[in-house]
């Protein structure tokens, strides 16, 4: 689904959301409940092409944990009332590229030598089972971060890597990444809201939207 440059939102008015937000956000992007629906939708491509392999989730946080919980539920709830049973284990791995709402120049891996056993067990894992890779990311933007940790996992030869990202933001730069599932297309913003956050605020938030330059000020570190 993509969302054009042009869209104005929905009115804060609309809806609910955290009382101690008022003043710190422009409008609502994405509802939560459309976020829940195609989520569903999700699920039902990515059961369509796992076939009989089994999926090791890598969920990447902080921010992918709800599209990651979510996207789980509906996949165990559509195995569930299918004659095919899917078998599926998580794993998680948290990156950091945000300061404020400007992109680091270094990514950072929190906790690598948790990654090192990480990538260690789903390599053992590669031995004993049919295994289908899916990589979480709240979001996608210029890529980078998801380039850096697929060539830290790509070094033990899984049999397959897939990325399921909520978002991917509309770019013009050359490295930009395009992930095998998303579920939206959104413009070049800074969003939080359904687990995204600005410096751990709005996390709390169920809808995905545009924050302002009053909660920036707010919240900045």
């Amino acid at each position: 689904i993509q969302i054009s440059d042009n869209w104005p939102g929905y009115s804060l008015d609309l809806f609910t959301y955290p009382q101690h937000y008022y003043g710190d956000l422009e409008y609502v992007l994405i509802p939560h409940g459309i976020i829940v629906d195609r989520t569903e939708r999700l699920a039902k491509d990515i059961m369509q092409d796992i076939g009989d392999n089994d999926i090791v989730v890598l969920c990447v946080l902080k921010g992918g944990y709800k599209f990651c919980a979510d996207l789980v539920e509906h996949i165990k709830n559509l195995s569930r009332n299918s004659e095919r049973f899917i078998s599926m284990k998580v794993d998680f791995v948290r990156l950091k590229s945000y300061h404020n709402d400007q992109s680091m120049q270094d990514m950072q891996i929190i906790g690598g030598d948790d990654l090192s056993k990480l990538t260690g067990k789903v390599f053992f894992l590669c031995i004993l089972l049919t295994l289908f890779f899916l990589f979480y990311k709240d979001i996608v933007g210029t890529g980078r971060t998801m380039k850096v940790l697929l060539n830290n996992i790509e070094k033990y030869k899984p049999k397959m890597i897939k990325v399921a990202s909520l978002l991917v933001k509309r770019t013009s730069r050359p490295d930009g990444y395009r992930p095998d599932y998303y579920g939206f297309e959104i413009p070049d913003l800074f969003v939080v809201g359904y687990a995204l956050d600005y410096n751990e605020h709005f996390r709390d938030l169920n809808h995905i939207c545009v924050i302002n330059d009053h909660g920036k000020a707010k919240y900045r570190v």
